[in-house]
């Protein structure tokens, strides 16, 4: 089991109380993080337990688990897996700057099954010429697929970046009957 001795919760507020729990899904290990006010970090799919630990522990430091906590997020997740159109409506709390928090409720108004580029997402923001400054957003978001920021794509059809997960991305697209253009 991961062990982690240098707590980085110098952002969270003294009475914050977070529970995490990671979780064998059907695409990957994911792990969930939440606040008494929502979620505040879903990672994305891993191939060990320990990777999404590892997230987990850079971002918060020690976190109690409590995995009754997330049985519906988990639940939902697996719908949505299987192909089911879901709705993630959950209480969410992510940390983020005030132009991060913007972009991110923008990505929550992409509908299942459509792609944005990221300069539609810069205009959505009020910033049409952000597409670098939405990019860095897009790629900070802590709550992937509730907050999908995998139907975000280049502005020329091709899928763009995803943290070096390219191909989880071209997945969760597919999943939701969206078409990119391989890349050059």
């Amino acid at each position: 089991m991961l062990r982690v001795t240098t707590a980085r919760r110098t952002w969270l507020a003294p009475d914050d109380e977070l529970v995490c729990a990671v979780q064998d899904t059907s695409w990957g290990w994911m792990g969930a993080v939440a606040s008494p006010r929502g979620l505040c970090r879903l990672t994305l799919p891993r191939d060990e337990p320990e990777d999404a630990l590892r997230e987990i522990a850079d971002a918060f430091g020690p976190v109690p688990a409590d995995a009754s906590t997330f049985a519906g997020i988990f639940s939902l997740l697996e719908r949505y897996f299987a192909g089911e159109r879901v709705s993630f409506d959950l209480p969410l709390d992510p940390r983020g700057t005030e132009f991060q928090l913007k972009v991110w409720a923008a990505l929550r108004r992409i509908p299942y099954g459509e792609a944005w580029s990221y300069q539609d997402v810069g205009r959505a923001v009020d910033r049409p010429r952000g597409a670098h400054a939405v990019g860095q957003a897009v790629g900070r978001n802590p709550l992937g697929i509730v907050v999908p920021c995998h139907r975000v794509i280049a502005a020329d059809g091709t899928l763009g970046g995803f943290g070096g997960m390219e191909y989880l991305k071209s997945r969760l697209l597919a999943l939701e009957g969206v078409n990119v253009r391989p890349s050059r």
